[in-house]
């Protein structure tokens, strides 16, 4: 019974100092964090504040009026206007494409349309997580950065990549839908998009200086995108690159999450881009563009994640929304 009485003290000793201490509590979070995720999921505790799944209803208040939309099966916008392309630097355009249904607006397309000519293109991963997009801009002296391809819990590629000449992530995998690759002459052809369909990735990313396999095929070479079978309820903030018909490499980045991957596929032949290809990149909180050139300037990263777990609809939401999101994968162009 002592021997009780002295543990239950300490026990209790034990909670009071947690209670107040709180670099101590502040240590013991992030050695879970690490123990988990390594240093990339103890910086984006630290830049994000963790983000959690919670339940929503299709007309929760927290949801865009464009989400709502979208969940009430209106999956079809109008038929877009005219893109307007602003020319803020040689070789790098700019325009902001509005989604409207029924003639109100619940999204847009933040664009970027670059020609290799003039911009060598980068994809670089920094596993550790202390990067968001303006870090990586202020470190590459890029004109623009966008998120890359999908990335594990430790912040390492989750699909094959070549950066600046070295080979990363996984070394076995399956992939059929396409990649962006760039070789760094500038020359024709020099950065651009592959459909995998029936070809090898290795092949297709053998000899380059920059790569990265993603997912889906947003547009393929047969002129019809490869996004089916994913649910429609899935709705995020999405980035994605296309080829247009004079070989420039085109960046878009939606204000909102009004689309599904299978609706974004639909759109985009529809949206006046000439665009040959597209292909999806990670979306979400880390769906995120900055460009930097000639005065103009444009810094988004986006808010919305939506899916469906258990059968249960679940909104992505940070515990403290005080920063952007950390990018452990990013596409960067670096004027020539």
């Amino acid at each position: 019974m002592i021997r009780t009485r002295v543990l239950r003290r300490w026990r209790w000793r034990w909670i009071a100092a947690l209670a107040l201490s709180p670099v101590l509590v502040a240590s013991v979070v992030v050695g879970i964090a690490y123990g988990k995720g390594g240093w990339y999921a103890v910086n984006v505790m630290l830049r994000r504040g963790a983000n959690v799944w919670g339940d929503v209803s299709p007309d929760d208040s927290r949801l865009s009026p464009g989400i709502r939309l979208s969940l009430a099966g209106r999956r079809t916008p109008d038929t877009p206007e005219p893109v307007r392309w602003h020319q803020v630097a040689t070789g790098l355009e700019v325009a902001e494409l509005p989604v409207r249904v029924g003639g109100q607006p619940v999204d847009a397309l933040l664009l970027s349309r670059i020609d290799p000519a003039h911009y060598r293109f980068r994809v670089l991963n920094r596993p550790a997580g202390d990067r968001d997009v303006g870090d990586w801009m202020a470190a590459t002296g890029a004109s623009l950065v966008v998120n890359g391809s999908y990335y594990s819990r430790h912040g390492h590629p989750d699909t094959p990549v070549v950066s600046d000449g070295h080979r990363l992530g996984p070394a076995s995998y399956q992939a059929t839908h396409g990649a962006f690759v760039a070789d760094g002459s500038g020359g024709p052809g020099s950065a651009r998009l592959v459909d995998l369909a029936g070809l090898d990735w290795r092949r297709a990313i053998d000899g380059t200086s920059q790569a990265m396999v993603s997912y889906p095929m947003l547009l393929g070479a047969d002129g019809h995108g490869r996004a089916e079978g994913t649910d429609e309820r899935w709705l995020a903030n999405r980035s994605f690159l296309g080829q247009d018909g004079a070989g420039r490499i085109i960046v878009g980045t939606t204000r909102d999450a009004y689309f599904s991957l299978p609706s974004l596929a639909a759109f985009l032949p529809r949206a006046g881009l000439d665009l040959r290809l597209a292909l999806n990149l990670d979306g979400g909180p880390v769906a995120c563009q900055k460009v930097s050139a000639g005065g103009y300037r444009r810094d988004f990263c986006g808010r919305y994640e939506l899916a469906v777990h258990g059968g249960r609809l679940q909104l992505l939401w940070p515990l403290v929304d005080f920063r952007r999101s950390a990018l452990p994968m990013a596409l960067v162009a670096v004027p020539r």
